[in-house]
């Protein structure tokens, strides 16, 4: 570990505590941040900093240089053209600037005026009317000059620097920052909490700044350190609180006359090696009396709703109900239907059925179907948010599966675990599209058991993705064309619905009579997007089904769940506007079936010439991978944890600190300290927590 640089004590001015009634507007600013208790003003730290520990003569500045400099100033006046502004002339002694002010108040005029000896700090600019400093910051000449770096902090408006700089120094005083994990426990060499603390909200003017924000100075380590530890302890401790719960043991014999068995005797495939082994782990969970808390991960199209059919069998077949749950129609409709077509039949014989609930059912329909799932008769249940509504009451509801799982909230997975009746809890598989990197795995989802399918069931056909500039636009027309000749089916999906003065994208509604126009009355171009009515997205999607569509353009609608094995064509407009998982996702609705299938990636440079350095590495990725836990590590790498994480840890933070691409050993380390501080100083384990997550904590247990 390097040699430590020492930290600035930071100056006594801190203001004092606000008055016990009521909210002044700085504190619920601060609220906003998230800024409560004391820890949380010391682990608030600065995006970056400012050098005001030094003042520099403007001879020796270069253009672009951000500096502190002090002088006297000649003249200053407001002029009206070619808008108002305030121009003020500084002179060093050794060279002059320019100082311009377009917002200012009377009191900056008088501050500098002719005469005032004054120090300003900006970024210096070249011009036409010489060197000039655009709205610097300016103070009195000959005050004294700060020992440390000057820390610069996210804020909001309303909350000014200076005004949170205090608040955060006061916090930083007063927060009980003593070592709750002893120091030979941490990892060797690292620097005391109160220490690494102090020194990155005030940092020595001699550090590399760079080290600083890019997180990779040795003050670091230790907050990482502890920031890995505080979130390993919250999800070893919600699996083990999760194992002291009870569920029903659903063990049932699987025999020839079980659902089970009956389900693998009717599909026309052979399941693959891969759902066979999620099958078995799901079934080995299912039969013990703590409840299941697994997640199923799998690429596009490898299929996951086929495992899911076969735990929801186990289930019934030990006399209970099942429920799954999907966050769109469009992708629940399509579960129903898969579902229904394999278990309806079998069910029949038992006196049972699989049941549909939406938002978007006529109340007849709906009370008809609640009615089902009161009595019992619907033995599985299928639908979207409508399935979690109070209305809803199972009879013995034992499952739950919710697909796509990161797109509902930790209230909504709570709600329909709470469908259970007596103090039993449900079963919870949930099921991702998006394949999880391994460092997430370890961390975000360290309190789930994984199953993954990482075998595509035989006959789907590699899908062949092309780059194409927005010019060749005719030539990708021309490709539909030959599609349709060969009785193929084509999607062309877009950002948007409707024409947009915001942006400036190519829409839905457009784009659809475009295609209609140029490929003539013969192909029938229909449209799919989320603000139709429910009755009309399903005609559309049933006649895509069916074929009597030919080419569909949509929204990112169909971007899960839609299952059409003849269409062989994906294009997507503007392709460097959406997300790498997003691309992914889009790409696996073609190559399902046995023929050639392509995708074919639209975009538009812009007034620069060129595509994002972001959006290029999305792209790139599309072309030269079709492996989804590739894309993954990808998208981790472009993006961060956040997306894949969506709502799954809602009202959970982030981490702050700690980069899971590059620090796997401090991971690795949490990971081991984290059983062993829980068993053996399980109050230390629980304070660490507390300070770290506070009752954010909760939410990592849902």
């Amino acid at each position: 570990m390097p040699a430590k640089s020492a930290a600035v004590a930071p100056p006594a001015d801190a203001p004092p505590r606000a008055p016990g009634s009521g909210e002044s507007q700085v504190q619920r600013a601060l609220k906003k941040l998230g800024l409560v208790r004391d820890i949380d003003f010391a682990l608030y730290l600065p995006m970056r900093y400012e050098d005001e520990t030094r003042v520099v003569r403007l001879v020796d500045t270069r253009d672009g240089d951000t500096v502190q400099v002090e002088g006297v100033v000649t003249d200053c006046e407001v002029v009206f053209r070619p808008r108002r502004q305030l121009i003020a002339t500084l002179d060093d002694g050794s060279d002059t600037v320019q100082l311009r002010f377009f917002n200012f108040y009377p009191s900056q005029q008088k501050q500098l005026a002719p005469g005032a000896k004054v120090r300003v700090r900006g970024e210096v600019k070249g011009g036409f009317v010489g060197r000039t400093i655009m709205h610097p910051t300016v103070k009195a000449a000959g005050t004294p000059l700060p020992l440390a770096l000057t820390p610069i902090y996210s804020t909001i408006a309303g909350l000014a620097q200076p005004v949170l700089r205090r608040a955060v120094q006061a916090g930083l005083a007063r927060a009980p920052l003593h070592a709750i994990v002893p120091n030979p426990m941490m990892p060797e060499g690292a620097w005391g909490l109160r220490e690494a603390l102090s020194f990155l909200h005030y940092p020595a003017p001699d550090v590399a700044v760079a080290t600083l924000e890019d997180h990779s100075h040795p003050a670091w380590q230790r907050l990482k350190a502890e920031e890995l530890l505080a979130q390993q302890l919250s999800q070893l401790q919600a699996r083990r609180e999760r194992a002291a719960q009870r569920a029903p043991a659903l063990q049932a014999a699987v025999d020839a006359g079980s659902l089970h068995a009956q389900l693998l005797g009717v599909l026309p495939f052979q399941p693959t090696g891969a759902q066979q082994r999620a099958d078995r782990e799901i079934a080995l969970d299912l039969a013990r009396t703590q409840p299941m808390h697994r997640l199923l991960q799998g690429d596009v199209g490898s299929g996951k709703t086929l495992v899911a059919a076969l735990a929801a069998a186990r289930c019934i077949d030990a006399g209970f109900q099942c429920a799954l749950m999907a966050p769109t129609e469009i992708l629940a409709s399509q579960h129903f239907g898969k579902l229904v077509g394999w278990l309806d039949p079998l069910l029949a014989a038992r006196g049972r059925r699989v049941a549909w609930l939406t938002g978007s059912q006529k109340k007849k329909e709906r009370e008809a179907m609640e009615a089902i799932v009161e009595s019992g008769e619907a033995a599985l249940v299928v639908g979207t948010h409508a399935v979690i509504s109070e209305k809803v009451r199972f009879r013995r509801l034992a499952l739950a599966i919710v697909d796509e799982q990161h797109r509902f909230g930790v209230a909504q997975r709570l709600a329909l675990r709470g469908k259970a009746e007596g103090e039993l809890e449900p079963h919870l598989l949930m099921m991702s599209a998006t394949p999880i990197p391994r460092t997430l795995a370890m961390s975000y989802y360290a309190d789930l058991d994984v199953s993954t399918l990482d075998e595509l069931p035989p006959g789907r056909t590699p899908i062949v993705t092309k780059l194409v500039a927005e010019h060749r636009r005719d030539e990708v027309i021309e490709r539909i064309r030959g599609q349709l000749e060969q009785g193929r089916q084509v999607y062309w999906v877009c950002p948007l619905i409707e024409e947009s003065e915001a942006v400036d994208l190519r829409n839905a509604t457009a784009t659809r009579d475009e295609l209609a126009e140029h490929l003539g009355d013969a192909v029938r171009v229909g449209l799919l997007h989320s603000r139709m009515p429910t009755a009309e997205k399903q005609a559309v999607m049933a006649d895509f089904t069916a074929g009597t569509l030919h080419v569909l353009v949509s929204t990112t609608v169909i971007e899960v769940g839609v299952d059409v094995p003849n269409a062989s064509l994906m294009v997507i407009e503007h392709a460097e506007r959406f997300g790498l998982s997003q691309l992914h996702q889009l790409r696996g609705r073609v190559g399902r079936g046995a023929a050639a299938s392509a995708c074919v990636l639209l975009y538009a440079t812009g007034d620069s010439g060129r595509v994002g350095e972001a959006a290029r590495a999305r792209l790139k990725a599309m072309v030269e991978t079709g492996d989804g836990f590739e894309i993954a590590r990808r998208d981790l790498d472009i993006r961060g944890p956040g997306e894949f994480l969506g709502a799954r840890q809602s009202g959970a933070p982030l981490l702050r600190f700690a980069d899971l691409s590059t620090d796997l050993l401090l991971l690795d380390w949490a990971r081991e300290l984290a059983p062993r501080l829980l068993d053996r100083h399980p109050e230390l384990a629980r304070q660490h927590v507390d300070r770290w997550l506070g009752t954010k904590a909760e939410y990592l247990k849902a």
